[in-house]
């Protein structure tokens, strides 16, 4: 029989992560990632995920990313409208697979993450 997991907000906000180097591809400043895994027997990846400033283009992504920031101020460009969205705690983002733009962290973010 399956188990459920709860991970308590406390923990998201403030346990220390993993460091897992620069982010690829990062074409300005130094976007160290840390990381933690959430779920790992489930389909798709889940985690905690944080970011320092810099700033990466995404090229047609292949999968779904469901995120919701919990702190920190990313700026988003959509490539085909020019938009560009400034997110921050408390948003929930959701990138569609074919998605194409630019991710610009202004202040260190942390989101939780669901990629399927």
């Amino acid at each position: 029989m399956s188990q459920f997991t709860i991970i308590k907000s406390s923990s998201i906000k403030n346990n220390p992560l993993t460091s897992a180097g620069q982010r690829a591809g990062a074409d300005h400043g130094d976007p160290q990632i840390a990381l933690q895994t959430l779920a790992p027997d489930a389909t798709g990846s889940l985690g905690i995920w944080e970011c320092q400033p810099g700033g990466w283009p995404v090229h047609n992504r292949p999968d779904t990313e469901f995120t919701y920031i919990i702190s920190g101020v990313a700026k988003l460009t959509d490539e085909k409208t020019g938009e560009v969205v400034e997110i921050t705690g408390g948003d929930l983002v959701i990138l569609p697979p074919g998605w194409s733009g630019r991710w610009d962290i202004i202040e260190p973010v942390r989101k939780v993450y669901a990629i399927y």
